[in-house]
Order: C-alpha cells, then sequence, then structure tokens
C-alpha cells in the first residue's frame, strides 16, 4: 500500500441533486428536486449519464425522488465521512481538514502537514478567508452488479450531513451492527426556511425502502447477514481494511477530483448556507446580502432555480 495515498471505496458513478449550469457566461448552480447518477465522466454538456439512471426512472412514475441502496460498512463513518475542509480555489487540492477539534493542514509553502486545534469554521479565522465549511462523502451500492462498487454523493449541505449521519448511526444501532446488511432507500426531501427566503430547499435523507417496515428491514438484514457468514463473507475484515485504507493518507480526495471538488465549492454563486444542494453546493464565502435589492436579487435566483 502507497503511504500518503488515501485508500477510498471503489465508485462507478455519482448522485447529485443538482447540476453547474452556464447563464449570462458564469457557472451557476441549479437545484433540483429529484435525484440524477451519473458516470465519472465529463463532456461539453456535463456529467454523462449512467445507465442505472435510466433504469431506475424506468420503474419509477414522475422524477426520481429516491433510490434503493445498500451501504458498504457497519461502522456509520466509513459510509458517511464528514470534515470541515477547505480546498484551494486553482488546483482543487485540500489545504485543511478538520473535525471541529483537530485538523490537518498543509504547511507553508506546501511543506508537509501539520497537525493542529480546529475550532470549526465559525471560530476559525484561517477558515473563514478561505471559505472553510462542511464537506461529505456518502458512498452506497445501487442495484446487484458489483457489491463492493458504489456511487458516491458528494455534498456541503448542512441538513443532508445530519439527516445522513443520525440514520446511519441510528440503523446500526437498532439492527445489531448490521447496518450493511439493511435494504435502505435514499430519499429526496423538503423544507422551508427563514434562510431560503421561505422557498422549498431539497436534502437527502435514509430510509427503508418504500412499502417496506423497519420490522421487514431488521429481519431481511438478519437473513442476509446470516448468508454471508456461511458463506465466509467478514465484514468486520472489511470495515477494518477500510479504515486502514482511509488512514493512509493525510486528506481523502486526490489530484483526480478537482472537477467534483470545484463544482461543489466555487461555483460563481453565493445562495444560504442552508440552500446547499447536494452535488451542486454554492461558495459561501462571499458576503451576505445586506440591501432589500440584493436579498430580492438572489430570491429570485433561487427561485428560478427551484423552478428548473
Amino acid at each position: 500500500m502507497l503511504k500518503g495515498l488515501a485508500i477510498t471505496p471503489p465508485v462507478v458513478g455519482r448522485i447529485s441533486i443538482g447540476k453547474i449550469c452556464e447563464k449570462n457566461g458564469k457557472r451557476l448552480p441549479e437545484k433540483d428536486d429529484q435525484f440524477t447518477l451519473t458516470t465519472q465522466v465529463q463532456n461539453r454538456d456535463g456529467w454523462m449519464l449512467h445507465p442505472a439512471d435510466q433504469a431506475l426512472r424506468k420503474a419509477t412514475t414522475g422524477k426520481l425522488r429516491s433510490i434503493p441502496v445498500r451501504v458498504l460498512f457497519n461502522d456509520p463513518d466509513l459510509n458517511l465521512r464528514a470534515d470541515y475542509s477547505l480546498f484551494d480555489r486553482n488546483t482543487g487540492r485540500p489545504i485543511c481538514v478538520g473535525n471541529g477539534e483537530t485538523c490537518r493542514r498543509v504547511g507553508k509553502d506546501g511543506n508537509g502537514i501539520e497537525s493542529l486545534s480546529c475550532p470549526s469554521p465559525d471560530g476559525c479565522a484561517f477558515g473563514q478567508q478561505g471559505g472553510c465549511k462542511p464537506y461529505a462523502r456518502l458512498n452506497v451500492i445501487i442495484g446487484e452488479e458489483d457489491e463492493l462498487g458504489s456511487f458516491i454523493l458528494r455534498t456541503t449541505s448542512w441538513n443532508s450531513i445530519r439527516a445522513l449521519s443520525a440514520r446511519l448511526h441510528y440503523f446500526r444501532a437498532v439492527s445489531g451492527n448490521l447496518l450493511a446488511c439493511l435494504p435502505l432507500e435514499l430519499k429526496i426531501r423538503g423544507k422551508s426556511t427563514a434562510q431560503s427566503y421561505r422557498s422549498p430547499i431539497y436534502y437527502v435523507d435514509l430510509g427503508v425502502r418504500s412499502g417496506s417496515t423497519l420490522e421487514d428491514a431488521l429481519r431481511q438484514a438478519q437473513e442476509l447477514g446470516a448468508r454471508r457468514r456461511a458463506a465466509g463473507f467478514d465484514q468486520a475484515a472489511l470495515d477494518v481494511a477500510a479504515r486502514a485504507g482511509f488512514a493512509n493518507g493525510a486528506f481523502e480526495d486526490s489530484p483526480d477530483e478537482q472537477a467534483a471538488v470545484a463544482e461543489e465549492f466555487y461555483p460563481n454563486a453565493t445562495p444560504d448556507r442552508e440552500d446547499a444542494t447536494d452535488g451542486a453546493s454554492t461558495d459561501t464565502s462571499a458576503p451576505a446580502p445586506t440591501t432589500l435589492r440584493d436579498k430580492l436579487e438572489r430570491k429570485a435566483v433561487l427561485l428560478g432555480g427551484a423552478a428548473a
């Protein structure tokens, strides 16, 4: 294993609930109220759709607002990695990553990695200057073709991070550490807040699959867990291997993920923090609007994106 290189779950596709569009020469986030599954390949029109996207849409009527999934690991923090993150705007490489207590930061002139205290973005002068904010990555399995290949959802949405983290920890607790065996479903939920000017915002949540109860899901998890153990599947060893792989590098994001990081952190728009969309978020380092005209203009952008 190469030292200094984070070994992350194999990714076969991306999940988003938004996209970046060109408007008047600017790259602006366009919100959506449904999921989109893409490959990891971009063309002039953006990320190319994954075949699973069309397959899931055929199985539903209307918009794609739920996706049947499983997770790879029993440890919730391996499935969803959330940090306070600051990236270089030019290279897309991480500069500082922390958890609210400690952080790893690139040293001056790019020399080495320093371990420092992390007061969170609101209390960190270094983070406030560069646009540090919560950033999470969720890996899930979609379909049965590749049981170790995953789709990744990247998000800077506080709502999504809170909901997903809580659900993963709760499901592990009630299942008796059978989280990876539970038949789950990613869902789009909406809410309105004062920060969104009462217009709807959308975030990602996790639950048992539609048409099923928690008791049904628990029984299925127990049955799958028994079959896996009988076949020699060692879930505990998989979790250990994943934990060692993440710990092998100072930062999870690699240079070849620059496009995804830039799209998440630095598009040319500044909606409110609570309104960040998954896979098409916004740069919150710019100042908030202070005049009524600014607020009305921002609201018009938000409403225009929500209707798209």
